[in-house]
């Protein structure tokens, strides 16, 4: 798949010949989509379609073209975006032939669009008539010379024994000097061209001379997982969570491709500047839990730690998302800042003995702190006694053209019983929330809004030729909660929980708990998915902008809590949540 799959690689977290490919539903599906449910000019004419879906895919075809001749200015005709994931929709319940009907119609409605013919190649793919995929993925390609997922299809079905490297074998595979150049200069070319704000925490100066920095590095030996390293430090200098390198398979490159023996052996977390041991993992017999590393291979923690820093992206180079960052990732970061040694050897507190430590067995990870357990889904909500409940928040991921009546589902059958029990204090809690649509963002702040609110004040996306929801005034709801509000945050909270936690702030909406989030008002999303020439290292550029309207607020700062909550490395341990564990108390007070 070349467009569609696309838009699941969010976080985070991700080049033209370099190749770069930038296709409309890459780009901007979701700021598509939302434009054409806020349009309040034009019907959606693939919701009527929907309606329809009773009928043969032939007869749907008819009632479009029949609409279209007859009601042109009541529907709109004009949302590549949206019919295209109808047509999608057929192809993900492995429904070819109604999927290629609607392509067809694509093609026919837009005849110079290269996404249409792209996406007839994938349909005819999975049809398994690689004939017919070979003609539409060519007549892609040659409409957009740099679609570089068009050109790897076509040369599997040309070429199939040739296989692709993955990752793994490319990790110590070496490129030329020259190759390598080229490619930073071409790396630092799109990330001015693409991004809409790459200059906003950063000097031009100052990003060519990281630039230059990285070349003087590079020598006869480097690996492609060394040069995917330096690209990493060059992406992290612009601020933008959004931006990353990618596999295509994993929101974090350099860690699927690292060798398990390769990896940092223990389980570690950096806690107020702290590194600790949390689990000795086959180590049992060298260290115990909760030793402090002071130095890993003859450098200092702090000092180790200010080089990994630099290689992470986040939004305004957020400090709190770069160590929640660091908390899950840490087996490949450490590695990557050593310059992949063979052999890892630490000192701890109160030892000045070097410890040489047993090669890992496995990768050591942590996608969840086990201490933050109210839940453990997305969404929940619990209800501790008469006067105050938890709502749990981990994600906004719900659109409006996919699930987003589930999440509506669950806040409104929630507010009922909360209003039932006659709840006082509501807690809200966001930590561990990545972001996702404005949709749900904007539903939950109409229960807690005292007055009707615009949630943004700037979006700007390739194509946009309306406002989207979210532009307009929004009136808040009937029942909205009238109690206590609590909000939780953490660093791990990025891209539209920044939009969220922005207007609980700039309304004054409630107490707000926790560190300092890890995004904020201002949000640099969508994707341009490029391609390197010569290493192929692929790298997900964000290209739209999103500013919610708390614009009073700073970009250079993640949204701060009203009191500052951290967790200790006995509380990380003993699974005590000291955030909420501080707002209970905080309640009873």
């Amino acid at each position: 798949m070349t467009h569609i799959k696309v838009i699941c690689l969010t976080m985070l977290s991700c080049y033209l010949f370099f190749a770069c490919k930038t296709k409309s539903l890459s780009n901007t599906s979701v700021a598509h989509s939302q434009q054409s449910a806020a349009n309040t000019k034009k019907l959606s004419v693939v919701e009527k379609l929907k309606e329809n879906a009773h009928l043969p895919v032939e007869e749907r075809i008819a009632l479009y073209h029949k609409l279209k001749a007859e009601n042109a200015e009541l529907y709109d005709f004009g949302n590549e975006t949206e019919l295209t994931l109808y047509g999608y929709s057929f192809l993900w319940e492995k429904n070819v032939k109604d999927a290629i009907a609607i392509f067809k119609l694509i093609i026919a409605e837009f005849p110079n669009s290269a996404n249409a013919y792209d996406s007839m190649g994938e349909a005819y793919l999975q049809a398994k008539d690689s004939i017919k995929a070979l003609q539409n993925y060519e007549k892609a390609l040659l409409m957009n010379p740099d679609n570089f997922q068009a050109e790897d299809v076509i040369q599997q079905i040309k070429f199939p024994a040739i296989k692709p490297l993955t990752p793994k074998e490319k990790f110590s595979k070496v490129y030329s000097q020259k190759d390598y150049i080229a490619d930073l200069d071409l790396l630092g070319q799109k990330l001015l061209a693409i991004h809409r704000h790459a200059l906003k925490f950063i000097t031009k100066e100052q990003f060519w001379k990281n630039i230059e920095a990285k070349k003087n590095l590079i020598n006869e030996k480097t690996t492609y997982a060394e040069f995917a390293w330096h690209c990493n430090a060059i992406i992290a200098s612009i601020g933008c969570s959004h931006t990353a390198s990618s596999n295509m398979q994993n929101i974090y490159h350099e860690f699927s491709m690292l060798p398990v023996e390769k990896s940092f052996p223990l389980q570690i977390r950096w806690v107020n500047k702290q590194l600790f041991v949390v689990n000795a993992m086959n180590n049992a017999d060298k260290v115990k839990v909760k030793d402090e590393i002071v130095s890993i291979n003859g450098i200092e923690t702090t000092k180790l730690m200010a080089d990994i820093y630099e290689h992470i992206p986040a939004q305004a180079h957020i400090q709190t998302y770069k160590s929640q960052h660091f908390n899950t990732y840490f087996a490949a970061l450490i590695p990557y800042a050593l310059s992949l040694p063979n052999a890892f050897e630490i000192v701890v507190k109160g030892n000045n003995s070097p410890i040489s430590l047993h090669t890992a067995q496995k990768m050591a990870t942590e996608l969840y702190d086990p201490s933050v357990n109210s839940c453990l889904k997305n969404l929940c909500l619990e209800h501790l006694d008469n006067k105050t409940a938890i709502l749990t928040i981990s994600s906004f991921n719900y659109y409006e053209w996919d699930t987003y009546p589930v999440f509506k589902d669950f806040l409104d059958k929630s507010m009922e019983a909360i209003h039932r029990k006659k709840t006082e204090n509501l807690i809200i809690d966001v930590r561990y929330n990545g972001g996702g649509s404005q949709y749900p963002s904007i539903y939950l702040l109409q229960h807690l809004m005292n007055k009707p609110f615009t949630y943004y004040a700037k979006a700007e996306f390739e194509g946009k030729t309306d406002k989207i929801y979210g532009e307009e005034l929004i009136y808040p709801l009937e029942n909205r909660f009238k109690g206590k509000v609590y909000f939780l945050i953490d660093g791990n909270g990025n891209s539209t929980t920044g939009h969220f936690m922005s207007l609980v702030k700039a309304h004054n909406l409630g107490t707000i708990i926790g560190e300092e989030l890890g995004s904020n008002q201002f949000c640099t999303a969508g994707q341009t998915l490029c391609r390197l020439k010569n290493t192929k290292l692929v790298v997900s550029i964000a290209n739209n902008t999103h500013i919610s309207t708390a614009t009073n607020l700073l970009d250079e700062r993640g949204i701060l809590p009203d009191f500052y909550v951290t967790q200790s490395i006995d509380e990380y341990i003993n699974k005590v949540d000291a955030v909420k564990h501080f707002t209970l108390n905080h309640i009873k007070k």
